[in-house]
C-alpha cells in the first residue's frame, strides 16, 4: 500500500507546493515504493518560516499565551498523537527499518511522553523573578521565547526527535518550522494532522520535507532566530559555522562512539536485555550506543563469547515483525558503509566472532547481521569513527584506570554504561569518564535529565529544564531606585 500527499503543511493548512519535485519513500525492508510527498524548494521554506514568523509576532499570538493555555494545547496534541501512535510505528519501522516493538514503545509513545512533560513544566516554571542586585537595586529577570525555530530532525529516530525540540519550543512559545530527513518523511505528515486536529494556532508548527538543501537554505533563513540540529558531527560542524557566521543560537546534538565499561565483578548474562537497549538499539542507528565493549583482559574471552552468542541469538527480518530483533538498515547507503567498516576491521587485524555479513534467506531489504569484532585496538578505526550500524568492538583492558584511558580517548562523548554488581563502584567509574550522559547497567534518556555531549558530540542540551532554558530569551530590567 502507497501513502501518497500532493500538499506541504505549511500556516496550519494543507498548501500546494511550489514545485513538481517529490520525495519517493522506499522501505528499508522489501525496497518496494510505499509514498510520496512533495519536496519542499526555498519558495515552500520562505512560506513556512513567514507562516512561523507571523504566528509569533502577532501581539495576541502564542508567544503571548499563559503558560497554562499552551500547555492545555499541548496536552491535546499528545492526545490526538497516541491516536494515530500504532499507523505512526508502522510508517517509521517500514521508512528506517526500526523494528515494529520498538517503534511502537518509543516513536509510538516518547513523543507524547515529552509533550507532556513540557506542559507540565511550563506551568510551574517561573519566567519572571526580581532578585536584588550587589549595586544595592533591584533586576527584573524575564525569560521570554527566543522566536522562531529551525529544528532539523534525522531519520533514525524522526519523531522522537523531533519531539525533543518541539516540547520545548512549544512550551516557551516559539514558533517552529521542522525539516524532517528525506527517508522519514510520511510520518511527519501524521504528525502535523494531528497537530491540525490538536487546534495548534496557524503557522506555529510548519513542516518542510527535503534534503541538505532545504535543511542548509532554513538554517541561513534571516528569519530565523535559533535552530536546533540533531544529526552526523560532520553535517553540524557545517550547520554551526553557519550560525557562528550568523551569530545564531544553536543547539548540536551530534555522533557519539560511547564505551560500554565491564567491570570484573559484572553478571552480563542476568542483564543481556539491558545491555541490547545500550549497545544495539533500532539496528545499531542510535547516537548514543556503547558500541566500543570495554572488558577486563581477566575476563575478556567470556565476555567475547557471551557478546558473540547473543549477537547470533538476535532474531534479524522484516522491520513490521513483531518478532524481529534487528531490522534493515535505513538506506542501501547506510549498509554500504557498514559494510565498509566491517572490512576495514577485518584489514586492521580484528577478528569476526558473530555477523560479518548480509542474513541468509533476506534477499531484499537493506540487512546487515549483527557483527561482533574481538582483538580490537581502540586506535582501530572501528574503535574511533561512527559506523551507525549493528557492529560492535571489544576492547581489552588491564584495570579500571586503564579503562577510563580507553573510553577517553575517542573523539567523541555523547553517552555509556558502566556494567557491574556494585553500583557505588560503578558511578565512581561513570564520574571519570568524559561525556554528556552515562548509565549504571543500563542506559535510557530519560526527560527529565539534560542530554547532549561533550567533544565532537554536540553543543548544548536537550530535554529536562535545561532544554527548556535553550529556548528562552533572557531580559535583565534594571528597576529604578
Amino acid at each position: 500500500m502507497s501513502t501518497v500527499y500532493e500538499s506541504l503543511y505549511i500556516g496550519g493548512e494543507w498548501v500546494a507546493p511550489s514545485s513538481s519535485r517529490t520525495i519517493e519513500v522506499v522501505s528499508a525492508s522489501t525496497e518496494e515504493v510505499i509514498g510520496r510527498v512533495p519536496e519542499a524548494v526555498e519558495r515552500d521554506v520562505d512560506a513556512a518560516v513567514a507562516a512561523a514568523r507571523a504566528a509569533f509576532d502577532d501581539p495576541s499570538g502564542w508567544a503571548t499565551w499563559a503558560p497554562a493555555d499552551r500547555a492545555a494545547v499541548m496536552e491535546r496534541l499528545a492526545d490526538e498523537l497516541d491516536a494515530r501512535a500504532p499507523e505512526m510505528a508502522r510508517r517509521v519501522a517500514s521508512q528506517n527499518g526500526m523494528p515494529i516493538s520498538i517503534a511502537t514503545q518509543l516513536e509510538g509513545v516518547f513523543p507524547q511522553v515529552l509533550l507532556r512533560y513540557y506542559a507540565g513544566l511550563i506551568r510551574s516554571t517561573e519566567l519572571d523573578e526580581v532578585r536584588d542586585g550587589v549595586m544595592g537595586g533591584r533586576i527584573r529577570v524575564t525569560r521570554k521565547p527566543i522566536g522562531v525555530v529551525a529544528g532539523i530532525v534525522p531519520w533514525n529516530y524522526p519523531q522522537t526527535l523531533a519531539a525533543f525540540k518541539l516540547g520545548p519550543a512549544l512550551a516557551m512559545g516559539c514558533t517552529i518550522v521542522l525539516k524532517p530527513s528525506p527517508e522519514t518523511v510520511l510520518d511527519a505528515q501524521l504528525f502535523a494532522e494531528a497537530a491540525a486536529a490538536a487546534g495548534l494556532p496557524a503557522g506555529v508548527v510548519n513542516i518542510v520535507q527535503g534534503g541538505r538543501d532545504t535543511g542548509q537554505y532554513l538554517i541561513e533563513h534571516p528569519q530565523v532566530d535559533k535552530v536546533a540540529f540533531t544529526g552526523s558531527t560532520a553535517a553540524g560542524r557545517t550547520v554551526a559555522e553557519t550560525c557562528a557566521r550568523l551569530l545564531r543560537p544553536v543547539t548540536l546534538e551530534l555522533g557519539g562512539k560511547s564505551a560500554a565499561i565491564v567491570l570484573d565483578d559484572a553478571d552480563l548474562a542476568s542483564n543481556l536485555e539491558s545491555l541490547f537497549g545500550a549497545t544495539l538499539l533500532n539496528n545499531g542507528q542510535t547516537c548514543y550506543l556503547g558500541t566500543r565493549i570495554l572488558a577486563p583482559s581477566s575476563r575478556y574471552a567470556e565476555v567475547v563469547d557471551t557478546l558473540t552468542g547473543f549477537a547470533q541469538s538476535l532474531q534479524v527480518g522484516d522491520a513490521l515483525d513483531e518478532r524481529t530483533q534487528i531490522g534493515p538498515v535505513a538506506s542501501a547507503r547506510q549498509r554500504d558503509r557498514i559494510e565498509g567498516y566491517i572490512a576495514k576491521g577485518t584489514g586492521e587485524g580484528a577478528r569476526i566472532t558473530a555477523g560479518g555479513g548480509r542474513p541468509a534467506g533476506l534477499d531484499r531489504g537493506w540487512f546487515v547481521e549483527p557483527t561482533v569484532f574481538a582483538d580490537v585496538d581502540n586506535r582501530h578505526t572501528i574503535a574511533q569513527e561512527e559506523i551507525f550500524g549493528p557492529v560492535l568492538s571489544v576492547i581489552s583492558y588491564s584495570d579500571v584506570d586503564d579503562a577510563v584511558r580507553i573510553a577517553n580517548e575517542s573523539d567523541f562523548g555523547l553517552g555509556g554504561s558502566v556494567w557491574t554488581s556494585d553500583p557505588e563502584r560503578g558511578e565512581a567509574v561513570a564520574a571519570r569518564v568524559q561525556t554528556g550522559t552515562i548509565g549504571i547497567n543500563a542506559y535510557l534518556p530519560d526527560p527529565a535529565a539534560p542530554f547532549g555531549g561533550v567533544k565532537q558530540s554536540g553543543l548544548g542540551r536537550e530535554l529536562g529544564p535545561e532544554g527548556l532554558a535553550a529556548y528562552q530569551a533572557l531580559k535583565s530590567i534594571y528597576l529604578a531606585p
